[in-house]
């Protein structure tokens, strides 16, 4: 095999002519460039081609690195139009940037490739003569996959010579910046610090590549989805004021979703996404285009429509949504057979759409908190796997483990709370009101006096609601109707990445949650339609520090649910050595509001007594999905899994975040784990210095079954004879070297050969057992240990 290989690379370098010439000038030899027509009909035998060999290959070796907006050099694999885009190397998250940038965003913000080409995107397919030479002389993505056989990946278990941190200073060579870059960096070809291609992978790309690279057009929308998206677009595009203004709420909330139809076919649905148009139902789509979902338009009408998603489902992007009839049916009780009336449509500024307390007041509050929490999974999802979820300083705003809770919307549906949030409509105003480019020093002053006159009403407002502790129950909560499993959620930090899922997981956290409507809707958009990933640092910086407000608040929301004498005692324990600042605000976001509740304790140790109660009231819409219970292996087994949930200490800052686990029974069935390192913190009121604000002494770990976190660090493969081995070297890890001895005795690493292979096993068990929520995982944080 490895003879045959040696043979296609020396066929290829002499096919291609002078491939390993130096300072080659390529308009001289293959003329100069322009953009090429790639697509050819879906039925043609290239497009076969591509979609059957080809495209497997890119997804499961070169989309695992190259997807979304921190794939490197801004280089998006996951679709034809993103490999025909190209590279570039202006940097998305650039959280030092002072002036906003104009954003690049795949799809939207340019719809062909020579318009790519005006933005500054440079191939990496080759744009010259289209002839097999010139095809993989003049192709950047060819050269690196040669540079790969030729420069093969070193024989070494730690790799040396690669810098693979999130922000490495990355080189972003041009075709014509290539020589240079494999003199300087010869074993930097692609699959970048990973395995080979087998021969077979390798031989097929290089194929495709020689022959022009030619893609699929778009697959076309069968007759049942085009029933299906009529029915949609009927609904969103109705002429009433009602059901415009309704329209505009669902896609201000919906836009990042990967919306299906279920029960089309088995497998994988279709995904699509809603947009605004210029165009209506019955015509081709025209998109607009803008930074926030809710900036001016600039049409007289916007039309909302179902368009295909046309990239591979990444994991770190995916949220599906399920467009099924009964959600059509919610949708139009809640919102349009609801008794009510719009006079007039909100305007596009930014001082009222930026804030939906104001830009839909019209809308009953009751439909905007059901909206929200009939799949609050992907409400909070939102807030996570959106463009705010990339980067260390947009996440160390929220601990590494939480539970989340969420007010019953029908025991808050009162003529009194929504007349509550009406006069608070300026107190609850958000920093998207100041676009992308902001000063955050002199605006968080602002929101900070703003957030504390609306704390102060919102605490005389419940002072009086719960004299005397009437009503302070746990009944006040949503339970989910009895059937729904959005009513309890719990949301993991992965340091700079994150993911919420539904049920309460793992062992009660120190913190916990409770949502109201208002606490949810302004999270919504301040993370999410109101965040923009290319604006500028202070943009950036000021909804980070306005996140602590709202964070707070939620905590404050969950406190009140203890006894009075020990609230502030309970908050302030969250928050060791904490600033004057901080300890002003939570003495007056806790303190005024001192009604007692009606909750009976009988322990000294009412939180744990508090998640008791809130997980046996919820215990109808709980899922045991992460629970370590019928895995396939003996129950001793389980067991001794299950121990690892009650390891502590400073000897876990040696783990990663996020480890995948394969484990393979005795009789011979895989099931697939998640290690999650939750990291403690004595306060998580620093902006920059989170370092110092850690606590090792009580991280902990959670082990779930199945796939939780977009980006593993590691990957561990296990029989099922080792797992007491593995435990009491997991129980036992006091050292960097300890950590290290478990990779040497189980690890798959990523210098390993094995490891295609593995990734192909846990993508595949992922996307056998959660077809619907499969998406690629993400090789970017992928250690080199």
């Amino acid at each position: 095999m490895k003879i045959r290989k040696i043979i296609i690379i020396a066929a290829t370098l002499i096919f291609a002519g002078c491939a390993t010439y130096s300072g080659l000038n390529y308009d001289s030899l293959f003329g100069k460039p322009h953009v090429q027509e790639r697509r050819t009909y879906t039925n043609a035998t290239q497009a076969e081609f591509f979609d059957k060999e080809v495209k497997p290959i890119i997804d499961n070796r070169c989309v695992v690195c190259h997807a979304c907006y921190d794939a490197p050099c801004q280089l998006k694999l996951s679709s034809v139009e993103g490999i025909d885009r190209g590279s570039s190397k202006e940097l998305i998250y650039q959280g030092t940037r002072l002036v906003s940038a104009k954003p690049h965003r795949l799809f939207e913000d340019a719809q062909t490739t020579q318009e790519w080409r005006a933005f500054g995107f440079s191939p990496v397919l080759n744009e010259r003569s289209q002839t097999p030479p010139a095809n993989i002389e003049a192709g950047l993505i060819a050269r690196m996959l040669i540079q790969k056989e030729m420069y093969p990946q070193p024989k070494q278990t730690q790799l040396e010579g690669f810098d693979f941190s999130i922000d490495r200073e990355q080189v972003c060579p041009t075709i014509e910046e290539y020589d240079h870059y494999l003199e300087e960096y010869p074993t930097w070809g692609m699959p970048y610090g990973m395995p080979n291609l087998n021969t077979y992978e390798y031989t097929t790309l290089i194929n495709w590549l020689q022959h022009g690279a030619k893609m699929p057009e778009q697959e076309p929308i069968s007759e049942l989805e085009s029933k299906h998206i009529q029915q949609y677009e009927i609904f969103l595009n109705n002429d009433s004021l009602k059901s415009q203004l309704t329209a505009r709420y669902i896609y201000e909330h919906l836009f990042l979703s990967h919306l299906y139809f279920p029960g089309l076919k088995s497998g994988t649905p279709k995904f699509f996404t809603l947009i605004r148009s210029e165009t209506p139902p019955g015509q081709s789509v025209k998109r607009i285009a803008t930074r926030r979902p809710y900036d001016e338009p600039n049409v007289t009408r916007v039309f909302y429509r179902l368009i295909p998603v046309r990239a591979t489902i990444v994991d770190k992007t995916h949220m599906p949504f399920s467009l099924s009839e009964q959600r059509l049916t919610n949708w139009k009780k809640w919102f349009i057979d609801s008794e009510y009336s719009v006079n007039k449509l909100p305007s596009y500024s930014a001082d009222v759409a930026a804030n939906p307390m104001t830009a839909f007041t019209d809308l009953p509050v009751n439909a905007r908190f059901r909206f929200m929490l009939d799949n609050a999974q992907n409400t909070i999802n939102a807030y996570i796997k959106g463009p705010v979820c990339r980067g260390q300083l947009a996440l160390n705003v929220i601990n590494d483990r939480f539970w989340v809770f969420f007010l019953d919307p029908d025991k808050s549906d009162l003529p009194e709370v929504n007349e509550f949030y009406r006069s608070q409509a300026d107190n609850l105003k958000l920093p998207a009101e100041l676009e992308s480019n902001t000063l955050p020093i002199t605006s968080w002053l602002s929101y900070s006096r703003q957030q504390a006159r609306y704390l102060e009403a919102k605490s005389a407002f419940i002072n009086q609601w719960f004299k005397n502790g009437k009503h302070l129950t746990t009944d006040i909560l949503w339970k989910g109707d009895g059937n729904n499993p959005n009513a309890a959620l719990t949301v993991f930090r992965h340091f700079d990445s994150a993911s919420v899922v539904q049920g309460l997981v793992g062992k009660p956290p120190k913190t916990a949650w409770i949502l109201d409507y208002a606490l949810i809707e302004r999270i919504h958009y301040l993370l999410v339609a109101g965040f923009d990933v290319y604006g500028n640092f202070g943009h950036q910086l000021m909804t980070r520090m306005f996140m602590d407000f709202l964070r707070l608040e939620g905590e404050s929301n969950f406190i009140s649910m203890l006894p009075k004498d020990i609230r502030h005692k309970e908050q302030s324990s969250w928050y060791q050595n904490q600033s004057i600042q901080l300890s002003d605000f939570l003495q007056r976001n806790v303190k005024p509001f001192n009604q007692p509740t009606q909750i009976q304790y009988h322990t000294d140790d009412p939180k744990t007594e508090l998640y008791a109660m809130l997980r046996g009231q919820l215990s109808p819409i709980l899922t045991d999905r992460y629970q370590i219970k019928q895995t396939g292996l003996s129950a001793k087994n389980e067991e001794r899994l299950k121990t690892i949930d009650d390891i502590q200490g400073k000897g876990l800052r040696y783990l990663p975040q996020i480890i995948i686990l394969m484990v393979t029974s005795d009789s011979g069935k895989s099931q697939l784990f998640t290690l999650l390192h939750n990291n403690a913190h004595i306060n998580i009121s620093s902006l920059f210095d989170e370092a110092s604000n850690r606590d090792p002494d009580h991280d902990t770990l959670t082990l779930v079954r199945g796939v939780i976190g977009s980006y593993p660090a590691a990957f561990l493969d296990i029989k099922e004879r080792d797992i007491e081995q593995f435990t009491n070297m997991l129980h036992n890890i006091r050292s960097e070297t300890d950590y290290i001895d478990l990779l040497d005795k189980f690890g798959v690493r990523r210098s390993s050969e094995r490891f295609w292979s593995f990734s192909d096993q846990v993508h595949q068990w992922y996307k056998n057992s959660f077809p619907i929520e499969f998406g690629l995982l993400d090789y970017n944080r992928f250690e080199n240990r």
